[in-house]
């Protein structure tokens, strides 16, 4: 069955279901990431990706490679659901001609399926790296004299406790959940939306990366354009495009990982702006920073995408639906 014929409930449930099982096999990776990006060059707790996660389990035990998996968890099925599902409707809408995409066409409608998604992935990311960074400055109090530790943007109670960085008395964990209502009521829509631009900024030359290369790429796999590539070959495919896309847009990670985080350690500078923050990054830790936690995107969206693919192509969504006893006749 073409992609056309597809319920749009169908591709909903494909993008989730794939965003689940994605997100748990790769969480401890994309947890490395965000420490790795988020170290200055003059005070690197953390060597490589290997150091960081074996640090992590001895400082907090197994999982805390998984702090603030639940954030993503909850919104990752939304995400992709509405990343796959834009992609598609693009597509269809930019094909009414009955001809095929050029590649023009067919990154207009990944630009199209990258703006749609940041509705729900810019909360997703602003929450997650609040949880996954605190175990990075909680170890830095550790290590540091408590003269030169951590210093406070905000002063919230709640987003103290989420950093391990207030008194002892309030170093106790928190939920996501306390902190996006703690944002919400101290600075509205606003605060939980902190980091839109850059987000965007690294969403949507994803996307419009990413659709067309992954299409091209199947399409090697495709005996006749009526018939689904393997299973094997979407897999790969979305690997391949996955990684490259990843790579591709890595600086914009790191800009948008530094904007949306909340807390500075020890003489880490903040920033006013986006623009700010990539010239502040340039000076103090020249161009390779824009290239911090590279690998570990790489290896977190390349399965990623992977997964998502073969389950978008493989039709669990439709199986789900009873659309696969249809497809048969």
């Amino acid at each position: 069955m073409s992609n056309s014929h597809i319920s749009l409930p169908a591709k909903l449930i494909n993008g989730g279901v794939a965003g689940l099982i994605g997100v748990t096999c790769v969480f401890p990776i994309d947890l490395a990431k965000t420490r790795l990006q988020n170290q200055r060059n003059g005070q690197r707790m953390y060597s490589s990706m290997m150091d960081c996660l074996i640090k992590t389990v001895r400082s907090e035990g197994y999982f805390g490679m998984y702090r603030g998996a639940a954030v993503n968890l909850t919104l990752v099925t939304p995400e992709k659901a509405i990343k796959l599902a834009a992609n598609d409707f693009f597509r269809q809408w930019l094909s009414k001609d009955g001809k095929g995409l050029n590649v023009f066409k067919e990154m207009m409608a990944g630009c199209g399926a990258g703006m749609c998604q940041v509705v729900v992935t810019t909360p997703m990311e602003m929450l997650k790296i609040q949880l996954q960074d605190a175990g990075r400055l909680a170890q830095q109090r550790v290590v540091l004299p408590p003269s030169t530790c951590t210093k406070l943007v905000a002063t919230n109670p709640v987003l103290s406790r989420a950093y391990n960085a207030g008194p002892a008395a309030l170093t106790t964990h928190v939920s996501a959940t306390q902190i996006a209502k703690d944002l919400f009521y101290t600075q509205g829509l606003r605060g939980l939306y902190k980091g839109l631009g850059a987000t965007i900024l690294r969403d949507v030359p994803f996307s419009i990366i990413y659709f067309p290369l992954f299409a091209n790429l199947n399409k090697l796999g495709q005996k006749s354009p009526d018939e689904k590539a393997s299973f094997y070959h979407s897999f790969l495919s979305g690997c391949l495009a996955g990684s490259v896309s990843a790579v591709a847009v890595n600086p914009c990670d790191v800009i948008k990982t530094r904007f949306q985080s909340l807390h500075r350690g020890a003489n880490e500078e903040t920033y006013s702006g986006i623009v700010d923050c990539a010239r502040k990054i340039w000076k103090n830790e020249g161009p390779s920073a824009f290239l911090k936690g590279s690998v570990c995107r790489a290896l977190v969206i390349a399965p990623l995408f992977g997964i998502a693919q073969v389950i978008y192509f493989v039709g669990v969504g439709e199986f789900v639906l009873g659309f696969s006893l249809f497809e048969k006749y």
